[in-house]
């Protein structure tokens, strides 16, 4: 990662300001919406003793029938599609019986619906009805009640068989309509709004399981409707901008009032858009994700209401009918005298407070953003003007590495009074010293060549009067052993001196322009018979491959990259010698052999002086000294080019690329 980069990363440490300052608006919000919450559950509990107060009819304790008011007309034949969308709200006071009630000015509609396959049915007035399958129907008016059989042995319209003697105020028979469908049996029935009951019992009995339902007992329940009278009182008693639900002890809807002031139009924003981000990332994920408690539904089951049914007072946001408002819903049980006779639900529409919200927190974020983008770019403008600074350093050390340390002088940075000019000034008493001391590892195979000259042709003058002389046989093989030795010595001597006159002949070497091909097709030719039984791949183009240079130093060149090939190459591999011309106007010698890979910790010296890898891979033979890539490495500079190595698959390959000299008069 770069500087520039890793500076860039340490600007992102100034998001911690925003993320505070968002911490900050989130507590604002919350302390605003607890007072608001406090406020409204203050004024729940006010209603709450305002009905007790006026002496409001409210419900009992227990459970009850809910008559919903009929949205359109309903006919009497048994099926359930004039039922509409009232069928979601059927009653189960047993499992597998569904029963609905509805009403409108003139009747009190009733349908029933009983899961039983097994079919023992008979008509109502069969004497044996009551040991059948039956729905006995119980109509209570204070201390008056009549009690009806509904019972039939086929699908079709029926009378109520009435149990009891004529009781004044309920009618003498019921109309209903009976329809069996196999797995279940409905009955469909109206009683006439002026002999409605206030009380409701109804019983079902299963032959087939006389314990089923309770026995047939009937359950009764006071009948429940959303009342105008209640409806008044809480209008009356609610305060403007909320709406006020008052629930059964089970969560029906029996009054409602009051109304939920219409959001107004928020003002145009400069950036609409970066305010509803803001709300759908800030503030709609503290919300209840469901919308507020929908209207004209007749029972509320939501979990914060059934907690205020249960006795505890609960408030929750949610989201509101417009984008951009929030509904605040409270919910507190309707306490009478220390009994729990249902809950009120209190709905409070704002917008003032995600406005407030928004408003704060697109603030912060402009403001952060601006801040960051300027710390940025001034942070940005550093790590350039640093990073161009440190990259003029590392020019500069790589080009005192190129010349080996003979440009020392031109370090830039080392006028600087900070860190870097410390490291520049480090930098250049390293290369000086490393200077001198390549500059001794230079010279120093030509000082011990001319050194050696000396004492070697003494010891050879002396092997030689030593042969002359009358010795032990014994002692012959010990001459024989120092004359080898004294040979090896004087090789190396020579190599040493030979690499030395390679740079002296370099540093004077005068180019020409010549056929490149032509010396490497020379150069292959000559060494076949130096291959002996290894495969010699040549590809020299027939073509001529022109460039200015010396031929001769380019020949020892060559010369030293196939001794090196042949060394590591075993007698059934091959060696490949190559040439061709780039687009760039470079022409490349490659020479490539089977053979071991090459050290991967000593690819990036082994064209320095005096570096060797030959171990137990290269053939026993002449001394190296490692001096062989170092003069191919001068030959490639001297001619603009550079050598470079790499193992491939099965061996190593060397390639030299040259651009020729310079010309006298080039600069």
């Amino acid at each position: 990662m770069t500087l520039r980069r890793k500076l860039l990363l340490v600007a992102l440490s100034t998001l911690a300001l925003p993320w505070a300052g968002w911490l900050y608006v989130r507590q604002m919000e919350h302390l605003l919406r607890n007072s608001q919450e406090q406020a409204l559950l203050a004024i729940a509990f006010a209603l709450d003793r305002g009905l007790v107060a006026v002496g409001a009819d409210l419900p009992n304790t227990g459970q009850n029938w809910y008559v919903q008011h009929a949205t359109q007309s309903i006919v009497i034949d048994g099926s359930e599609r004039d039922w509409g969308p009232m069928t979601r709200w059927a009653q189960h006071p047993w499992p597998g019986v569904e029963v609905q009630l509805a009403d409108d000015p003139a009747w009190l509609y009733m349908r029933i619906n009983v899961d039983d396959a097994t079919h023992t049915r008979l008509d109502a007035r069969d004497a044996a009805a009551v040991e059948a399958d039956h729905v006995v129907l119980q109509l209570v008016r204070g201390t008056r009640q009549r009690s009806y059989l509904l019972a039939s042995a086929n699908s079709g319209a029926i009378l109520a068989h009435p149990l009891d003697p004529r009781v004044h105020g309920f009618p003498d028979q019921i109309s209903a309509q009976w329809l069996d469908t196999g797995k279940t049996y409905q009955i469909e029935l109206r009683i006439p709004r002026a002999q409605a009951p206030d009380e409701l019992g109804i019983g079902v009995f299963d032959a087939d399981a006389p314990t089923r339902f309770d026995g047939g007992k009937p359950d009764v329940r006071a009948l429940l409707n959303l009342s105008p009278a209640l409806s008044n009182d809480l209008t009356q008693l609610a305060p403007s901008g909320v709406r006020v639900r008052l629930l059964s002890a089970d969560g029906w809807v029996i009054g409602e009032g009051g109304s939920m002031l219409e959001a107004p139009r928020p003002r145009r924003d400069r950036f609409p858009w970066l305010q509803r981000v803001l709300s759908d990332l800030l503030v709609v994920p503290s919300l209840d994700q469901r919308q507020h408690l929908p209207r004209d539904i007749p029972r509320l089951s939501e979990p914060d209401v059934q907690q205020a049914l249960d006795g505890q007072a609960t408030a929750n946001w949610r989201g509101g009918d417009t984008p951009g408002s929030v509904v605040l819903t409270v919910a507190v049980p309707l306490d009478v005298r220390g009994q729990n006779r249902g809950a009120l639900v209190l709905e409070q529409s704002s917008q003032a407070l995600p406005l407030l919200t928004n408003r704060a927190l697109l603030g912060l974020m402009l403001a952060s953003v601006a801040v960051l983008l300027i710390a940025g770019a001034v942070l940005f403008a550093f790590a350039t003007w640093l990073s161009v600074r440190i990259g003029r350093l590392r020019d500069a050390a790589e080009q005192a590495q190129h010349h080996e340390g003979l440009e020392l002088a031109q370090l830039p940075l080392v006028e600087d009074r900070d860190e870097l000019g410390d490291l520049a000034r480090s930098l250049s008493r390293l290369l000086e010293s490393i200077g001198t001391y390549t500059e001794y590892l230079r010279k120093l195979a030509s000082n011990l060549s001319h050194e050696l000259n000396t004492p070697l042709a003494i010891v050879r003058s002396s092997l030689e009067n030593l042969e002359h002389a009358e010795l032990p046989h014994a002692a012959l093989p010990y001459l024989a052993r120092a004359r080898d030795g004294t040979a090896r010595i004087g090789t190396i001597v020579r190599a040493m001196s030979e690499a030395s006159r390679m740079e002296r002949a370099m540093a004077s070497a005068d180019g020409e322009d010549m056929d490149l091909a032509q010396v490497v097709r020379g150069c292959a030719e000559a060494y076949r018979p130096l291959a002996g039984t290894r495969e010699l791949r040549c590809t020299i183009p027939a073509h001529p491959v022109p460039l200015y240079g010396a031929p001769e130093l380019i020949a020892q060149a060559l010369d030293k990259l196939f001794d090196n090939a042949l060394s590591f190459t075993a007698a059934d591999g091959w060696i490949g010698i190559s040439l061709d011309s780039a687009d760039d106007g470079a022409a490349r010698v490659v020479v490539s052999n089977r053979g071991p890979h090459l050290p991967e910790s000593m690819q990036g010296q082994l064209f320095d002086s005096l570096v060797s890898v030959r171990g137990a891979g290269a053939r026993a033979g002449a001394p190296h000294l490692g001096l062989g890539l170092y003069v191919v490495r001068l030959v490639a500079e001297l001619h603009q080019g550079k050598v470079s190595a790499r193992n491939d698959e099965d061996g190593v390959t060397f390639e030299m690329e040259l651009r020729g000299m310079r010309r006298p008069g080039d600069e």
